[in-house]
């Protein structure tokens, strides 16, 4: 557990995918975490906000965000309008006591959704008093070709928000400047996926240290900032063979962590 006044670390539920949500928690509880981030997707305990309060009571770990469901692959999660499912995910945190809900920027073909995202995300938050934290995403590239499928583009700053969230895995792929995007966000930077990637044109999400971003860096810099949100470990492990390798893998995320904050 992180020391008192210290940099919150939690692990995000999604970095222990296949295995399921129980065991993020389960994990984040043995390796000494702070808390876990519930990314809400096909699993149906993360749909489930009563299932996930009993595994924070079972395993002593707060639910410090959630994960708004808005991946391709949760397009149908809770219900099919984005709107719709951006209010639940304001309502789970509200209900598990997280202060942070993470969303994406609006998908271009979400017309509707993307007119009235920013209205939406600041009426939320004033009502419920829960972050909604932005986060970066990147463009698809295919050789020389490349295209964003967000609206106004994957970097939230563009259109401009309350919060942000910094994921340093997206920032690999979008092949940007974490540290300049990191003071674009300046005060409103409130949440941060720490990971890792090379600038191959995929989603790695490395443990931090195994790449080329400026996970060190960046954790340093909010360590001596006025930083008072969450960082959390979102990284991959689903090409561990075994329970003992993917804990290795969070255990190695966690200390990084710990090091540079």
């Amino acid at each position: 557990m992180a020391a008192a006044g210290a940099i919150q670390v939690a692990l995000s539920t999604a970095s222990v995918w296949p295995e399921p949500i129980p065991a993020a928690f389960e994990l984040a509880a043995e390796l000494g975490y702070d808390g876990v981030e519930v990314m809400v997707w096909a699993d149906p305990v993360s749909q489930n906000v009563a299932a996930v309060a009993t595994l924070a009571i079972r395993y002593q770990m707060p639910v410090l965000a959630v994960h708004a469901p808005c991946l391709l692959i949760t397009q149908r999660v809770w219900a099919a309008d984005p709107a719709v499912r951006l209010d639940r995910a304001v309502q789970a945190a509200v209900e598990l006591g997280a202060g942070t809900v993470v969303v994406h920027p609006p998908f271009r073909w979400q017309r509707d959704y993307a007119a009235g995202f920013a209205e939406q995300v600041a009426m939320l938050e004033a009502a419920s008093g829960v972050n909604i934290a932005v986060e970066n995403m990147f463009p698809v590239r295919r050789g020389r070709l490349e295209m964003s499928s967000y609206v106004p583009s994957p970097d939230p700053t563009d259109a401009g928000y309350a919060h942000y969230t910094l994921d340093l895995s997206h920032t690999a792929t979008a092949r940007v400047d974490a540290l300049a995007m990191a003071g674009r966000m300046g005060a409103q930077l409130v949440h941060l996926h720490l990971a890792d990637g090379t600038g191959a044109p995929r989603d790695e999400h490395l443990v931090p240290g195994r790449g080329t971003q400026p996970c060190a860096e960046v954790c340093l810099a909010l360590a001596k900032g006025h930083f008072s949100g969450t960082v959390v470990v979102e990284v991959s492990t689903r090409r561990a063979r075994n329970r003992p390798e993917r804990r290795a893998l969070l255990s190695e995320a966690l200390v990084f962590a710990r090091l540079h904050l």
